[in-house]
Formats: structure tokens, sequence, C-alpha cells
């Protein structure tokens, strides 16, 4: 889940608009760091928790809306005040009754308040339950625009016939649609009855139990898990399995190009178990969503949702699955505990990302993906302001997904590859295998991190510990001058030949046969090697031999629609709007819109592109 924050900040215009340190060096005190308290949550966990969440609801696409009830369980601590209340997050949420009682059986109407709503956080709902209280019953409905919730018309899914719901619940969405206390650090397992219209499936980051007796899917989740991964699909789906337990989930016109395009996620299962310890979810299924989808993929618990703009034909965009894989370790089993501790879950899942890829693919293919998100954060840093090129960032008075950016992952899975580089690879899997397990289904902060890196790395191997500046990797903006910096052979003869092709040593139709063998990766390295001010004369001679303008695969074509935008290609026109449209992945969106509105006359097309399209994406991509 990417994000620029310059791009965010156009794009909000726009819908307005329409170091070398030792490591004794390295120790400063961390009070900061240590703090585990959750400034995007209303909730106080110390003293009331909430431990299982079981949900009925029914779906009403008419409406547009979620009914029904969540029935929490919770915990005093031992040293709660007497009379605390229970206090939980929403967002625009419609509290209809609240019960509470010590028994399903003894639940009896008790007080509550929805507080006033802020503009990030949503609305505390604070409930008077008695010192004995163990469940509460709350009954509601969510609003149509219900920022977790995307209501696919049937128009806009693969079928066409019928719609489609999803859910999309990070970083603080989930209480858009449950009440419940939505931090990283609070983990609860649940269980969830969920009503459809005839004809349409459910899924959900659970397990799949048999149906109720009127016709209910029935899911349970016995794992402890954050708030933000509790995940809901609808809509008609087919399935194919991929392995004895990996399979995938998609609209019966997609089913079997997904199948093809995931055929290796077993073998990717199989290759994490070897170096990172077993797979401790049961299944691994993959969900296909409809295009609207904002991000690449969502690492929901035992069901990843994924955008269909992966599925290119050639397996060539499956690192994708090995990401969203990856989190069963970084992520769902050891969490970011707040969400300035958001580089614990992406950084180490962009580093595991890249280790399935060299087992599976091989090390150029590593190599090049390394050698690209070095690239690409590299131009993000030189747009972000000093406080945001920070792993762990302040994030006080914003909305936790201002951090989601290609800092955490890349600068994150850099961070690892330096300690990998240093230490050596066999010392460093037996390091992250142990981490697994030592914090397994916990939410951890920087500072649990580092200490263990400090007590478990460090102290056995001071010598090499100070080559490493931890505190510099983490709380300092840019990267240390010790950064690795990774190569690719590959990638080096494609500038070689770039390079060439722009002085015009050779011809577009000898780039054709020097470029045949191209992977998406190479030639996403040619498009993004040439100059801002590449003319339109010049796009055409490509566009006549490579058919870039009509080219499916999403990564070539968001590159070469940005060219097209910034060097006046008229004949990609008439391709720009419906990719915009159709597709609402914000790694491709954002940077589309920006480029449109740096001049008037694109300016207008933007507004009117985004008019038609808004309707479409989802409420993160629309505001982002």
């Amino acid at each position: 889940m990417l994000k620029s924050l310059k791009n965010r900040a156009t794009i909000v215009t726009l819908c307005l608009a329409i170091g070398s340190m030792t490591v004794m060096a390295d120790e400063p005190a961390r009070q900061e760091s240590s703090t585990r308290r959750d400034i995007h949550s209303f909730g106080l966990p110390e003293q009331v928790r909430v431990e299982h969440v079981s949900l009925d609801l029914s779906v009403d696409f008419v409406k547009k809306e979620l009914r029904g009830s969540a029935t929490l369980r919770v915990r005093r601590a031992k040293d709660c005040p007497a009379g605390a209340p229970l206090i939980l997050d929403t967002r625009a949420l419609s509290i209809e009754s609240v019960s509470a009682g010590t028994s399903a059986e003894t639940l009896k109407p008790v007080r509550f308040k929805v507080g006033r709503a802020n503009p990030i956080l949503g609305a505390a709902l604070t409930i008077a339950i008695g010192d004995d209280s163990t469940i509460v019953r709350i009954n509601y409905k969510t609003v149509p625009t219900s920022t977790a919730l995307q209501w696919v018309e049937p128009a806009q899914t693969a079928g066409g016939k019928h719609p489609f719901l999803y859910t999309q619940s990070q970083a603080i969405h989930a209480r858009s649609w449950i009440p419940l206390q939505d931090s990283p650090g609070v983990r609860q397992t649940y269980d969830a009855t969920i009503r459809v219209p005839d004809g349409l499936v459910a899924v959900m980051s659970a397990e799949s139990k048999k149906k109720t007796a009127d016709g209910a899917f029935r899911f349970e989740m016995d794992q402890a898990i954050p708030a933000y991964l509790i995940a809901l699909g609808v809509g008609d789906l087919a399935f194919r399995p991929l392995g004895k337990r990996t399979g995938v989930y998609a609209e019966p016109k997609m089913v079997d190009k997904a199948a093809y395009e995931f055929a290796d996620t077993e073998k990717m299962v199989e290759t994490v178990e070897k170096r990172y310890g077993p797979y401790r979810w049961g299944r691994y299924d993959i969900l296909v969503l409809p295009p609207s989808f904002p991000f690449g993929g969502m690492e929901n618990p035992r069901l990843t949702f994924a955008t269909p703009t992966v599925i290119a034909g050639d397996r060539s965009l499956v690192s994708l699955v090995a990401h969203e894989l990856a989190h069963s370790w970084s992520g769902n089993l050891v969490t970011n505990a707040t969400w300035r501790d958001f580089w614990l879950n992406e950084g180490v899942t962009t580093y595991i990302e890249l280790r399935i890829i060299e087992d599976l693919y091989g090390a150029d293919r590593a190599a090049m993906e390394r050698v690209l998100g070095l690239q690409e954060l590299n131009r993000e840093l030189k747009t972000f302001p000093p406080r945001d090129q920070i792993l762990h960032v302040d994030l006080k008075g914003r909305d936790p997904d201002d951090g989601m950016t290609r800092v955490p992952y890349e600068k994150g899975a850099l961070l690892l590859l330096s300690l990998e580089q240093a230490f050596g690879r066999e010392k460093f899997d037996a390091f992250l295998k142990d981490y697994f397990n030592r914090f397994a289904f916990t939410s951890i902060t920087t500072a649990d991190f580092e200490d263990t890196v400090r007590e478990h790395l460090f102290k056995q191997n001071p010598r090499i510990a100070g080559q490493i500046p931890l505190r510099s990797w983490l709380t300092k903006p840019g990267l240390p001058a010790s950064a690795p910096q990774p190569v690719s052979k590959r990638l080096n003869e494609v500038d070689r030949l770039g390079e060439r092709w722009l002085e015009k040593r050779f011809s577009t139709k000898e780039l054709a046969e020097k470029s045949a063998e191209w992977t998406t990766q190479e030639w996403r390295r040619f498009l993004l090697g040439l100059p801002e001010s590449f003319p339109a004369a010049r796009m055409a001679d490509l566009d006549a031999t490579f058919h870039f303008t009509d080219r499916e695969n999403a990564e070539i074509s968001s590159q070469w629609l940005e060219m097209a935008i910034r060097a006046h290609y008229a004949p990609a026109e008439s391709r720009l709007e419906p990719f915009l449209t159709t597709i609402g992945r914000r790694k491709y969106l954002l940077p589309l819109y920006a480029a449109l509105i740096k001049t008037g006359k694109g300016k207008t097309r933007a507004k009117e592109i985004f008019a038609k399209a808004k309707p479409h994406y989802h409420a993160i991509a629309a505001e982002s």
C-alpha cells in the first residue's frame, strides 16, 4: 500500500477543486520510542480490553449498508478503576442500542454515548458497563459512505451481472464498519455470521464454516489479530485450488486466469517455511477483487485481497503475492503496535518478499526488484520533507495513511539487507526465525525491535555491530551513507541500451531485437530512464513498434500514460480516461492525476475524469 505524500497533497487539492556511527554513540535513551500508547485510537485497552468480536451482519446492496450486531467479550485489568467504561472506536456508525452483562443470557440495556467526531479518528463510543460485565452487544448499521466499504456496481465487475462488496480496514478504517478498539496493538479473535443475497458468496479473513440453516455464511478466526486484518468480501465468486492449502477466489470470468498467474503460491509458502518457520494460519487463499481496489494487495490472514492489475498473463508481477504471503510472518504474526511503527510490518515483509523471489525465480529477478525499489524510493525522498523520510515516523495529529509511503517498505527492507550483509545470511536468517517465534501473535514497537537486534545480534558480534548505525536508520531522514546499493546486471544492460537508443546509435527496430526477452521489470526500467522532456515524436516511434498505448500490463501502461501526459502525446489520449475510470489502484492514479494538473488544460481534464471516476473509486483512493 504505497502513497506519495507530494502526490497525495496534489490530489487533495484536486478533490477540493473538483551517517557512520559507532554502537556506543548509537545508544541514546528512547523513552518516546518505548511508549505503546496508540494515538490513533480512543480505546483504553489497558483498562478494559476487547478479546473477542462476534459479528452477525446482513449485507444490503440496495441501501449499501451492513446491519446487525457486534458482540464483544471484554476483560478488565486487575488494577482497572471501578466504574471504568468500555471505550471503542467508531466512524459514522449508526448505533441503535447497547446491552451488557456477564453472559449472552444476562444482557441488559446500558447507557452509551457517541462523542464528537474527529475528522481523522472518528468518534469514541463510551459504554457504561458494570464492573462484572464481560459481554457487550452493540446493534448498529453502517452508512453508504463508510470509508472501509466499497460497494461495486455490477457494471464495474468482470461478470457485469452481480454487485460486489469488499472491505479495506487498514489503517484505521475497521471502525467504519465495526465498533471495536481499532488499534494494531489490540488483538482479538473473531467469528462472524454473514447474510448475503441469493447467488452471492461471502468470504472472510477467517476459517470458513458450514452455512447456517437459513443459508448464512459462518466464519471463525481462532488466532488473535488486530482489527485492521478483519476483512469481508461478497460477490459472484468461483474457487480454484492451487495446492494442498492454497487457492484463489475470483469472479468466474477471471478465476482461470488468476489460477494460472498464481500457480506458484504453494511453492512460495514452502519457501518461507524453510527459512522462517511454519505457516501458522491454516490455509492461504487469494481473493481477486474488482479493479477499483485501491492497493496492490492486502494481507488479510488466510485470505489475501489482490488487485486484478497483477494478472499480466506472464506471472511477471507475482512479487505482490510473495509480499502479501510474507505478511503471514511479518505483520500478521508479529505486528506493529502503533502506526508509527508501520515499517516493522512493511520493511521486514519487503525483505522477505525479495528472498522468496530470489529462491523461486533467481538472483537476477530479485536484484532487479531491489534496484527498482531503491530507484523509486530515491525519487520519493527528493519530494519529502525530512520528517517523512524517517522509519519511526511521527504521526501525531496526522492520518496514519500519511505514513504509507515507500519509506517504510524500501528503506525498511534496506535496513534488513544491511543487517544481512553485515552478519551473513545464515546468522541473520536464524535471527529472523527466532524473532518470529519470540514475538508470535503479539504487537511490538520499534523499541522492541531495536532491543532485540542489540541483544541477539549486536551483543554477540560487537565488532560487526559497530558498522550498523541503527539509530540513524530508525530516526534520521534519508539513507545512511553505509546503506546497501543493490546492483542488477540486467538493468545495467537496459540502461546501456536505453542510452545508446536515445543517442540514436541504433534504430527502434534494432531495439526491438535486443529487447525481445525483456521482462516487465526491464521495460519499467527503460521507461523510467527516459527523460521527463521526452518528445511526442519519439513516443510515436516507440509506440509504432511496441504498442505501449494498447498494452494491458498496468505497470507498463501507467508509466507510458504518465509520459504521454507530459509529452502531449495525442494517440494515448483515448486510453487515459478508460484507464483512470476503471482502475482504482492508488499507485497508478496519483502520478497520473498529478501529471495532469500541472497545466490548465490538464487540470480541466483531470476534473472531468475524476468526476466520472470518483463514484467507482474506493474512499481511500478518492480522498487520497
